[in-house]
């Protein structure tokens, strides 16, 4: 289950993400850079008003050299919040970096928050696992309009996700993400997803946050328990993970709209034949996806499956290496697309243009299964959850 941490600046705006559902509250100083840090005696007061209800991350500032981050990473420690997130860069003094928090790893929750836009090294991973990190985070470092599926794609960030759980470690995404970027990296399981100017009028990091616009960011993340337990295992209340303004009977009949990609031409190792395993050849993707409608009109992301789910589905799909056949690409996409709760059938069509004078490929249509059909969809909507359990 996938946690919403908020980057506070202060007791007014933790207060605030507290109201609005946050699972983590992140502690830093916006104005200052991607991990500007606040100074411990603030950090101490907005640890002291948040008072245990939820877990508290403060960052330990743009540091890059060994010794000054070993020792910005104590200072916050002391202050009492339950994780120290640190910058590393990768290059020369990263492993130096990652070698003099070690002996603070051994008795503080280190969170390493690593750069998209700066060079991402995966083999920092299992050294920042070896020594003694909880978790990996990957933002961006230049706060420039840039989100962070504009540096890695969809691909990427899944091998980010998994290279960090193979090592044990949680994993997170952060970077400028905006709504529409939630639906697209929640399949991707990271255990956080972080915010800052989304959370702000105006999209402006450096502004305080606004309540409206916590309530919409949390909204669009399936709910989760507010804390994480001494193994760090997500609790998940399931009574939160209602339908917005949706909750079918037995026998009602479930209308649908269809979003659907047209005639997205990829470049795909495809191919039974030994001449078609060294090189790649166009294929055309036609998908039609009839999705359960909410029972208002569509206002807001909340409300919509977006086209870029699609896309990302049929991007991891081919990210796993060469495939065969088209059957099992597109077996493989419809799989991956009827996980949505809301997803109700799906048609997919895969075509090799590259073959001969013309063009082959299948088409296949899929529904889901009954059972499967009655999940509420996963875009929860606290009121609803409110208003269902007579809160």
């Amino acid at each position: 289950m996938t946690l919403m941490l908020a980057s506070v600046a202060d007791a007014a705006e933790a207060e605030i993400a507290l109201i609005e559902g946050a699972d983590i509250l992140d502690l830093k100083n916006p104005a200052d850079g991607p991990l500007g840090a606040l100074a411990p005696a603030d950090i101490r007061a907005i640890v002291a008003a948040v008072g245990k209800r939820r877990p508290v991350s403060a960052v330990a500032g743009n540091l890059t050299a060994p010794a000054g981050l070993a020792a910005a990473a104590k200072a916050i420690a002391a202050t009492s919040v339950d994780y120290v997130k640190v910058g590393i860069v990768p290059g020369e003094e990263a492993s130096a970096c990652v070698a003099a928090l070690a002996p603070l790893a051994a008795e503080t929750k280190l969170i390493a928050v690593l750069f998209a836009d700066r060079g991402l090294d995966l083999a920092l991973i299992p050294r920042l696992a070896a020594a003694g990190f909880k978790g990996v985070m990957l933002d961006t470092a230049a706060k420039d309009g840039k989100r962070l599926v504009n540096h890695i794609g969809i691909a990427g960030l899944r091998e980010f996700v998994d290279r960090a759980h193979e090592a044990h470690l949680l994993a997170g995404l952060a970077g400028s993400l905006e709504p529409p970027d939630i639906a697209r990296l929640l399949p991707l399981e990271p255990d956080l997803l972080g915010f800052r100017g989304a959370l702000c009028s105006g999209n402006d990091r450096k502004t305080a946050i606004d309540a409206a616009q916590v309530r919409f960011i949390r909204d669009l993340i399936p709910r989760a328990s507010s804390a994480l337990d001494a193994q760090d295992e997500f609790k998940i209340d399931w009574r939160l993970l209602s339908a917005r303004g949706y909750a079918p009977g037995r026998d009602e009949k479930v209308e649908t709209d269809r979003v659907f990609v047209h005639d997205l031409i990829l470049s795909v190792s495809i191919g039974a034949y030994d001449f078609e395993r060294d090189k790649t050849q166009r294929v055309r993707f036609n998908i039609d996806a009839d999705v359960r409608r909410t029972a208002h009109h569509a206002e807001d992301m909340r409300d919509i499956f977006s086209y870029d789910v699609i896309v990302d589905a049929i991007r991891l799909v081919l990210s796993r290496g060469h495939v065969d056949l088209v059957e099992t690409v597109a077996e493989r996409v419809a799989d991956a697309l009827l996980a949505h709760p809301r997803l109700v059938a799906i048609k997919v069509r895969v075509e090799k243009l590259d073959v001969i004078d013309g063009i082959v490929g299948i088409e296949i249509s899929r529904e889901r299964a009954i059972q499967a059909g009655k999940l509420h969809q996963l875009f929860a909507s606290m009121s609803d959850a409110a208003a269902k359990s007579g809160g």
